[in-house]
């Protein structure tokens, strides 16, 4: 029976003895891979931003100094959410939206929303500035998670199974283009899309759903002169490389500058003032600058780690018969690779530029405790799911 036990286990942390028994708590593979991008993108973090940390500030080390503080609140986060159950979790879903949803108009509240480069995304709590957007992202998953449980006898018909979520992601979409941030509302539309996918609905009414949020897109982008330059700009940079293709340029730029190996750690010419945001959303350009492919590629790796360890978790409750648990973990690995895929497309000049941080790694306070909120619940899951299954033992 212990040889059975340590290799049934032998991929998971071990974290305690009770009664004289071993009981794992977390994926290696999940978390190490975690681990190594919020490291990593540290590093990055404080390369990149040490020309406009000392412009702002006088200080080089401003922005790296605030990201290690998220971080660290982040890991705290992360770690009080994996103790938690899951069972309370899918009763929170419904509340969680509502507080997101409120949270998204009061942005828009003039006094209470700051207002910055021109969109209203942030509330100022004093100490740092908490983006909602950020955060109603994992609340959707959570609670449509738990939807999808509730109403999994009636996912075959159209207005139970698909309409009816539509509706609530449409009302949390209207109010993200208000600040503007349409980067969101395609994440999340794509992770409630998968979910409902994975969930079993009928294959045409997913497509007719898709369909219509593909037109919606269309139909957005020409109608807003500035998310058509976007576009424009996109589709050949080099035609405008001073206006609208000047940030798809100059990280072009930075990707042909690192060539198979970098320019070397902290070499970067592209984040002295050329590349805008080259902290935060454009973080892997001037990574693909100084490490090279390699560095790309191994941030892509971590990543696709995630996501797979992610859904095999996703899986293993499934089989096990704890099908919410298995709902959101599908949703939180979805979540953390389309955001992590739009902001590397946007990067590599694959997708329109879009306001996307990318995932434990990018500056941003909001973002990263976000993201280790989101990485807190798949470990929970593992954490109760192994848990079950030793008890079953």
């Amino acid at each position: 029976m212990i040889v059975d036990v340590m290799h049934t286990h032998a991929r998971r942390v071990v974290s305690h003895r009770v009664a004289g028994q071993e009981r794992p708590i977390a994926d290696l593979w999940l978390l190490g891979s975690v681990l190594l991008l919020l490291t990593l993108g540290l590093v990055m973090v404080y390369s990149a931003s040490v020309s406009t940390a000392y412009e702002a500030s006088g200080n080089s080390s401003h922005f790296v100094v605030r990201h290690g503080i998220h971080m660290l609140i982040g890991l705290g986060c992360m770690l009080l959410v994996m103790h938690t159950r899951v069972r309370h979790w899918q009763s929170a879903g419904p509340y969680l939206l509502i507080f997101g949803l409120v949270l998204l108009i009061a942005v828009l509240i003039p006094g209470i929303g700051a207002r910055i480069n021109g969109s209203s995304r942030w509330i100022n709590a004093g100490l740092m500035m908490i983006q909602p957007s950020e955060f109603v992202k994992i609340f959707m998953v959570v609670y449509v998670a738990g939807y999808l449980v509730r109403r999994q006898d009636i996912l075959t018909l159209f207005v139970p199974g698909i309409l009816r979520v539509s509706a609530v992601v449409a009302v949390a979409g209207m109010l993200l283009l208000q600040e503007p941030d349409l980067g969101t509302v395609v994440v999340i539309c794509i992770t409630v899309l998968s979910m409902l996918f994975l969930a079993g609905v009928r294959f045409w009414h997913f497509m007719l759903v898709v369909g219509a949020g593909i037109g919606g897109m269309v139909l957005l982008t020409l109608i807003s002169p500035y998310r058509l330059g976007r576009v424009v700009g996109f589709m050949d940079p080099f035609a405008d490389p001073f206006n609208t293709g000047f940030q798809l340029v100059q990280a072009l730029i930075a990707f042909g500058r690192g060539e198979w190996l970098g320019v070397g750690l902290g070499a970067s010419i592209q984040k002295l003032s050329y590349l805008p945001a080259a902290h935060t959303d454009f973080l892997l350009a001037v990574m693909a600058e100084e490490l090279g492919l390699v560095g790309v590629v191994s941030v892509i790796t971590l990543f696709a780690i995630v996501v797979f360890r992610g859904l095999t978790l996703a899986r293993r409750a499934e089989l096990a018969g704890h099908l919410y648990a298995a709902r959101l973990a599908q949703g939180i690995s979805l979540l953390i690779g389309s955001q992590a895929l739009i902001n590397m497309g946007v990067n590599m000049g694959l997708l329109p530029t879009k306001g996307l941080t990318l995932p434990f790694m990018s500056y941003g306070g909001s973002s990263m405790v976000a993201c280790c909120i989101a990485v807190g619940l798949l470990l929970m899951v593992e954490r109760e799911l192994n848990s079950k299954e030793w008890e079953r033992r």
